[in-house]
This record gives C-alpha cells, structure tokens and sequence, in this order.
C-alpha cells in the first residue's frame, strides 16, 4: 500500500504526515489492519526498540471535583460512586507508588482531582515526590494536579518533578461540548507552562466520545504543535453515572487504527496506551505493544485495570521488555526529561489515564458499531490508595 510506504518513510524522517494521510489510516479497512499495525510497528521499533514503558498511577485526591468535565467519574455531581477522599499524606502516597514500582514501573504519575493546585497543594505535592524519591532511586515522577497557576510548573520542578501531564482531550472546535468551567485555551496554557518551567511536557487525548474522524486528527495535529514528550490515548471508559455511560463507540480494530494514526503524527514521542485498553482493545492489547511503547500498570484512578502480573505476562509473551531505569525513554534528540506522563481523569486536569466520557460531535460513517457494549468489564476501583486493600500492581 503506497500510502503505508509514504507514512513509514516520513515517521522514520519525523516528517509530519498530511491531514490527508492521516484521515486515511483511520478510514482503512478490517482487511488492511494487519497491514497498517506492521507500518506502524517500523516506525515504533526505529525509535523505541522494543521497549515497553510501565507507569503507575497514584490518585492523591478522588472525587470532590468542581469542574464539569462530561467524561470524568470524578466530576462535579457525579453519581457513579467512585471512592472518594481528600488528600493523601507523602508516607501513604509513596506506599502506593512502593507497589508500582516494585512491579516493575519507572514512572509514577501523581493525580489529584480539582481544576487545579492552590500553593498549599503544590507545598503538599512537593512533600510526596520528596518522599518517593527518597526512598526509591532513579524513579521518575510525573504531576498532574489541572491547571497551572504562574510559577507553579517551576516549584514543581524544584521540588523534584520529571514531568506535568495536562491532557488536550479533544479537538478546540468541539471542545466546548465537553465542559463549561474551562476552556480548551486553559489547558494550551498549562502543558506550555510546563515546557517553560523545564518539565517533561506529557498531553494526549480522550478517543470514543463520538468524535468524527476529522476531530481526532485535529486534536492529534495541534498535539504534534505543542510538541509533548508524551501522548496518552485514552478510550473512554463509559462510567454509569457519567454523561457519557452510554457512548460505547470503539471496536479493538478502531482503536488500533488510531494507536497508528498517533504513531505515525508523533513518530519518535512517548505513546502510550492509557485508559480503556484493557475495555476496548480487549484480547487484542498485545497487538497495540506494536504502536505504543508505553502502558499503566495496574490500576486506573476510579476503576481497575487487569491483574499487574496480567501486563507484565502479556509483554514478555508478545515478545516486548520492560524499560529499566537506567534506560533513557526518548531518542536521544529528545531526550531532555526522558519522557511524560498520561493518566487522566480529573475535571480539571487528571493525568493521562481518563476514566470518563465527553461529547465531540458526530460518529464518523466509517465508525463500526459496537452491537453490544462491555459494561461488564467496567469495574470501579475498591483497592490500592485511598482504601485498606492491597494495590493491583
């Protein structure tokens, strides 16, 4: 296929792809898909190897959010009975982060809800990164806490922070659909504090709230122009009590199209498979190692992923390792930070592994219909932080 061709020559050359090219791989068929995942593939092993990035989620505050975002199970008025609690204290955050860790994750993604941090909040936040790199050398940590006020991203990098995710989400022309309490221009604002400040700038998107096609590769494009170290694709998770419990949108095929779509406009940046792989992808995750290069273990803010040692089993089968800590992330033109963040769910900000739902226009034709939505594999969130159980890591 000359289009796969043209697509592999310029991810290998970090060349961006036309608007055209991009909307074609979305509009590939069910009988190409192994096709476009082997391009893909090219391009994700010319920058990355076949390294696979573990990240780990800490919820420092659940719930309790004043923004309204339509996708989030932690938002203003929300119903859907997620744990809630105020903030974690730096000794129980780093016992959370201590399971992650211990299974093999670089990273911890440090979350909280709200539309962003007061300068107690960041004094709280630098207490806890404090306290996981004290105990844990040569762990990165990433912050997610919303939007950022002037000189916030600079005492967050102070204090000993890698990396802010900030997630874009959707397209600016439909963003307005998804929440009134801020606006698309906020969160532009926020990822450029961050790359200011010196941090590794992390923002990614929320696919399945019924976007067209068009919108997708609007939110990708001005992504590749805000240029992130890392982009996390979320799937949304139809959370009951949410906006958006009934968009179930995605098919596994459609969410592998859309892996390699990100791939092939982000060609050499940490992407990585957040939220919803595990109710979307389904038996079909192995093949999504061939397009990201980076997964959550684990664990999602309000609801639960597979078992951790479910992960670790899928990457080694598909024939993948797990990237140590001595070992840089990004390419070494990129290589500043050694990478991003990614899970998202808070109204105001979340991390870069969303849990929720939002409207984004309408369905693209092209879209297959999913005759039967996976409510069963929904499953709220009962152990790890927050709770006396013992995290899935």
């Amino acid at each position: 296929m000359d289009l796969l061709t043209t697509l592999v020559d310029k991810g290998l050359r970090r060349e961006l792809p036309t608007r055209e090219e991009a909307l074609a791989v979305l509009a590939t068929s069910d009988d190409d898909l192994l096709d476009v995942v082997t391009a893909a593939g090219k391009v994700r092993r010319h920058w990355f190897g076949r390294r696979v990035k573990l990240n780990y989620l800490v919820n420092l505050k659940s719930g309790l959010c004043p923004e309204d975002c339509s996708y989030c199970s932690q938002r203003l008025g929300s119903t859907t009975g997620i744990l809630k609690y105020t903030w974690l204290k730096p000794d129980e955050a780093s016992k959370a982060a201590a399971a992650g860790l211990a299974g093999g994750a670089k990273r911890v993604c440090l979350v909280a809800s709200g539309r962003g941090p007061t300068d107690r909040d960041v004094d709280r936040v630098a207490g806890t990164i404090k306290a996981i790199k004290d105990q844990n050398e040569g762990v990165e940590v990433c912050a997610c806490l919303g939007l950022l006020s002037d000189g916030q991203a600079e005492r967050l990098r102070e204090a000993g922070a890698d990396a802010y995710n900030h997630n874009l989400n959707t397209s600016e022309a439909t963003y307005g659909e998804i929440t009134t309490t801020h606006t698309y221009e906020d969160r532009v604002d926020t990822v450029q504090k961050a790359h200011a400040a010196g941090l590794s700038a992390c923002s990614g998107l929320i696919a399945g709230m019924g976007e067209t096609d068009e919108n997708l590769i609007d939110v990708v494009f001005s992504l590749r122009a805000l240029d992130p170290d890392s982009v996390p694709v979320n799937f949304l998770i139809p959370v009951e009590g949410t906006p958006l419990a009934k968009e179930w949108n995605l098919t596994p095929q459609r969410c592998l199209r859309i892996l390699a779509m990100v791939r092939f406009v982000c060609p050499d940046v940490e992407v990585r498979i957040a939220g919803g792989r595990e109710v979307h992808l389904r038996t079909m995750q192995p093949l999504a190692l061939h397009l990201a290069n980076s997964i959550f273990l684990g664990d999602y803010l309000t609801t639960e992923g597979q078992a951790g040692q479910a992960d670790l089993d899928m990457i080694a089968d598909a024939g993948f390792e797990i990237e140590g800590t001595d070992q840089v992330t990004l390419p070494e033109h990129r290589a500043t930070v050694g990478g991003g963040c990614g899970s998202h769910e808070s109204a105001g900000g979340g991390c870069g592994s969303h849990e929720g739902g939002g409207v984004c226009g309408t369905a693209a034709p092209a879209t297959p219909t999913v005759s039967e939505p996976r409510t069963d594999l929904v499953t709220v969130r009962r152990r790890g932080a927050g709770t006396d159980l013992a995290p899935n890591a």
